[in-house]
């Protein structure tokens, strides 16, 4: 069985935002090295828009960004959406009952499931379907955006803590 964990980078003030803040190298291989273990992602609409950056090759990328670009690229993913009507390369749009498709995923695959964007986060947690929250806390604080958590904070217990490069905490939490 799958384990499916909402992680993402966010400020002292628990918003995200990718614009405000970049990983430092250490985080950056943190990221690569995490993506290409992961048995695939599950993206809402606005995070995978985002994301699709990764899609095509940019002379001037370093070669770590062609390395998380390779390892985005070969992962799937499912994108939940309904105003989308295609997506890209090894990806799948899930228009319809959330829950029945990202619990199978959950039931037939083996290993970790990324769920990237706070409000599709927000809507698994109601559905009771995340097992794991990671919150990457960077020493900015922003006052305002989007949330990490979308909606209503749901009961977590702690589990971990540990430091990624040199500024970024990550605090590891289980529904309680």
């Amino acid at each position: 069985m799958a384990k499916l964990v909402f992680g993402m980078n966010q400020s002292l003030d628990g918003y995200v935002d990718h614009q405000e803040f970049a990983p430092d190298p250490t985080l950056f291989r943190h990221w690569i090295e995490h993506v290409r273990d992961l048995t695939g992602s599950v993206y809402g609409r606005r995070m995978y828009e985002i994301m699709r950056y990764w899609d095509e090759d940019r002379p001037e990328w370093s070669a770590e960004q062609q390395a998380f670009a390779a390892a985005w690229r070969r992962q799937p993913k499912w994108i939940v959406s309904r105003s989308l009507t295609s997506v890209g390369p090894n990806a799948t749009l899930v228009g319809d009952d959330i829950e029945a498709v990202v619990g199978g995923l959950k039931a037939r695959l083996v290993g970790e499931i990324a769920v990237s964007g706070p409000d599709l986060a927000r809507t698994l947690t109601e559905l009771g379907l995340i097992d794991e929250y990671r919150l990457y806390f960077h020493p900015v604080v922003l006052g305002r955006g989007k949330p990490f958590f979308a909606g209503p904070r749901p009961p977590l217990r702690l589990v971990s803590t540990d430091h990624v490069g040199e500024d970024v905490i990550r605090l590891t939490y289980v529904p309680a």
